[in-house]
């Protein structure tokens, strides 16, 4: 095997980071952070949690890519991953994981506040461990039962800055944990075949497309109630309120959109407007949380 330079092993090794679902995963963390104090929280404070929180998600990222290895080398989505393609061994990996999840314990334990600590780390191992090692392959709800370990950063960001679980930072949660299955099952009835292949129970895989795609519509339609809770609730205003419901319309429309437009093209293109969704929403909170500050 060809050396590796120094630059492709730093790609390679960001890439077991899976930058672009932890970099929104630490967005909406910071959203929570952010909703957790009038204004502007202690500086430090906040780069810490952003910190500790970043590396637990890196951590539990790449001991997905240990456990996921071979089944990734099987699959077009992830066959050019670094332990697929062997530029990377399993014990780089692994020690790689483990320096991440030592150094967020520390930060957090020492820095922010134990029951940030605690809870992320129970993130990070039931992601890491409950969901991809066992829930994954065990049954067809894995992302409905897993999807609470991934729904959690913004209780976190909430509890780095005040030391205690809010019922609005739980609200949050709930917003993520509704929203992961019709986003993640989008993306699984355009890769059923791959997913088929390495013996992965996906819902379209075990269940059909037809029913997955009612499933995703059902949840849409929960997920327009969920998201309402943080206006119903006075935890924001009118703002929020309206974008959550708009933002929710189109998460719907696509929903139906795919039960009459049977196609891989159009289950994408529900799962691109998912990630647009949740980011526009959070931003939203966020915005709203600040205008009534200074108003």
């Amino acid at each position: 095997m060809p050396s590796i330079s120094p630059v492709s092993s730093w790609k390679n090794y960001l890439t077991l980071c899976k930058p672009n679902v932890v970099a929104e995963m630490l967005f909406t963390a910071v959203v929570g952070m952010l909703l957790a104090v009038p204004g502007i929280p202690p500086i430090g404070l906040f780069i810490y949690a952003t910190l500790g929180i970043g590396l637990a998600a890196s951590s539990a990222a790449a001991i997905n890519h240990f456990i996921d290895r071979k089944a990734d080398a099987l699959m077009a989505r992830t066959e050019k991953r670094p332990l697929a393609t062997g530029n990377l061994t399993s014990a780089k990996v692994l020690t790689f994981a483990a320096v991440l999840g030592v150094a967020a314990m520390l930060i957090l334990v020492l820095l922010v506040n134990t029951l940030t600590a605690v809870l992320t780390f129970l993130s990070l191992f039931g992601y890491a461990i409950i969901y991809t090692l066992y829930l994954k392959r065990a049954t067809p709800q894995n992302i409905v039962i897993g999807g609470i370990f991934g729904a959690t950063p913004p209780l976190l960001g909430w509890c780095a800055m005040t030391g205690e679980i809010h019922a609005f930072a739980l609200q949050l949660t709930l917003i993520i944990f509704v929203w992961t299955p019709p986003h993640f099952w989008a993306l699984a009835i355009a890769r059923r075949e791959e997913y088929a292949k390495v013996n992965i129970p996906m819902l379209p895989v075990t269940h059909g497309v037809a029913f997955t795609r009612l499933q995703i519509l059902l949840y849409t339609i929960l997920l327009l109630c969920v998201t309402l809770l943080p206006y119903l609730t006075g935890m924001s205003g009118v703002l929020y309120g309206l974008s959550a419901l708009i933002l929710d319309i189109g998460f719907i429309y696509f929903a139906i959109l795919m039960m009459r437009t049977k196609d891989n093209k159009t289950a994408m293109r529900t799962f691109v407007y998912s990630i647009v969704y949740i980011t526009v929403l959070f931003a939203a909170l966020l915005i709203d949380h600040y205008l009534r500050v200074t108003l």
